[in-house]
């Protein structure tokens, strides 16, 4: 693959990995062929006010208003936040608590769809070759703003904050990420398939507005067909010089933006700090399609595709899904179990997050529902059969950020939480999961650090009691 692609002379970087690390059953076969697909027509939406990293939004309607679709919704005056925008056009049902899959409840918009009004909306298609040099940093950094356009790999950082040009921390290399390394997500994928023009005008954009002189495309090598509809978009005409492709080693967590960085470039981000520290930006796939959409079209962040995948779900896919539409409903869309699904998790297996309410809403973070069943999860880990720790070491050797997991969850279990923050570096995991996965303990090693991080927040009351 790497000598056909240069033979088609594309500038590749080729098949470098990490330290650490481990190689879960890909499973992406379940939805790899499966194209996207629009998702269901909804009679109602809950349109969270905080699907970011950030200040969350005030609403910006009142019960009984009328809503558009595209129109904003709620907003924040913050800098680090991001506006939402109603994916529906109907009317203001209430203003209230609902389950949020990581701050548990949250506000959130209820809007019920008017029944004559379309719910659902399709990709922009991009036929014509762009010029990002009519567009200024300011002008694209706005359009990033008002469409609400947040990272889309699942961090929920806000991509103005992250794009817009820094004099302090200059940015150099732009990396777009399209690794999509947990188990059985294949929405970026399908997007690379069928939206790559859009992804490519996406980065050249971004590189536009942070200012970086060089842009990769990184693609693990577990994806040839990717790799190669990206090689003939770069080398179409709406392609255009100054993108290179970056083909790396499978293996989890290769999307990881520290794990990526240190691939691709072989430079390290310090312990504690952000990649514009060292001059590089990485951004997902998703998030540079919705960056063109957003520059392009003046369209807002108000539809995502969500892998829906497991072998307990009758119809797996991916499904262009509005966001704030319930969880039970689009696995019914999806034609519902075909068996006992013993756990349905937000996300893929490796770092997603189990849920106990089906209502709660699709974010712009959510790529992925996944329906696991018992013989998935396995028998000692489904009846959370843990022995004690037998030091094997097996986490510290996996731990892709040099820590001793171990340690961390001991010092939370113990609620020795000034130790596990300052001798074991808590906030550097990025809870991949990899130390939990290998654990032949069954110990929920993440799930500490996890917990550790949320009393380390409500401590220093940076989150909600």
């Amino acid at each position: 693959m790497t000598r056909a692609i240069l033979a088609m002379g594309v500038g590749i970087i080729g098949r470098h990995s990490f330290r650490g690390g481990v190689h879960p059953p890909q499973k992406k076969y379940l939805t790899g062929d499966s194209e996207i697909q629009a998702g269901p027509a909804v009679k109602e939406v809950a349109v969270m006010l905080s699907q970011h990293i950030g200040a969350a939004c005030r609403p910006l309607v009142r019960k009984g208003n009328m809503a558009q679709a595209g129109q904003k919704i709620g907003d924040s005056d913050a800098y680090v936040s991001a506006p939402v925008h109603s994916p529906i056009t109907g009317q203001v049902k209430e203003i209230g608590l609902r389950s949020h899959a990581v701050l548990g409840r949250s506000a959130a918009i209820v809007i019920e769809a008017y029944p004559h009004d379309a719910t659902r909306r399709s990709y922009s298609e991009l036929k014509e070759e762009i010029d990002e040099s009519k567009y200024s940093a300011e002008q694209i950094c706005e359009s990033v703003r008002q469409a609400g356009i947040v990272g889309m790999g699942g961090a929920g950082f806000p991509t103005r904050v992250k794009i817009e040009p820094n004099p302090q921390t200059p940015k150099e290399i732009l990396i777009i990420n399209g690794c999509e390394c947990e188990p059985y997500i294949t929405c970026d994928y399908r997007l690379m398939l069928e939206r790559t023009n859009l992804i490519i005008a996406g980065a050249k954009l971004a590189g536009r507005a942070s200012g970086c002189s060089r842009v990769f495309i990184a693609i693990e090598d577990n994806k040839p067909a990717a790799i190669e509809a990206m090689v003939a978009a770069l080398q179409g005409p709406l392609g255009g010089s100054g993108i290179e492709l970056a083909v790396v080693k499978t293996k989890y967590p290769q999307g990881g933006e520290r794990q990526l960085i240190n691939a691709v470039l072989k430079r390290q981000v310090p312990t504690g700090g952000i990649p514009p520290m060292i001059g590089v930006l990485v951004v997902n796939v998703a998030t540079a399609a919705a960056i063109a959409e957003a520059v392009l079209f003046d369209r807002p962040l108000t539809h995502r595709v969500v892998t829906v995948s497991g072998e307990a779900i009758a119809k797996p896919g991916n499904y262009y899904v509005a966001v704030g539409t319930s969880v039970s409903e689009l696995i019914e869309f999806c034609g519902g179990v075909t068996q006992k699904s013993a756990k349905v998790v937000l996300g893929g297996p490796m770092m997603g997050i189990a849920l106990a309410d089906m209502d709660t809403p699709i974010t712009k973070t959510s790529g992925a529902v996944t329906m696991l069943t018992k013989e998935q999860i396995g028998g000692a880990k489904f009846a959370r059969r843990q022995t004690p720790c037998i030091h094997c070491g097996r986490c510290l050797e996996v731990c892709p950020e040099n820590l001793n997991p171990t340690k961390i969850a001991h010092a939370v279990k113990y609620n020795l939480l000034g130790a596990a923050e300052k001798e074991y570096f808590i906030n550097a995991c990025t809870e991949c999961g990899c130390c939990s996965y290998v654990c032949p303990a069954n110990i929920e090693v993440t799930g500490y650090i996890k917990t550790g991080k949320i009393f380390l927040a409500r401590q220093k009351k940076m989150m909600p009691q």
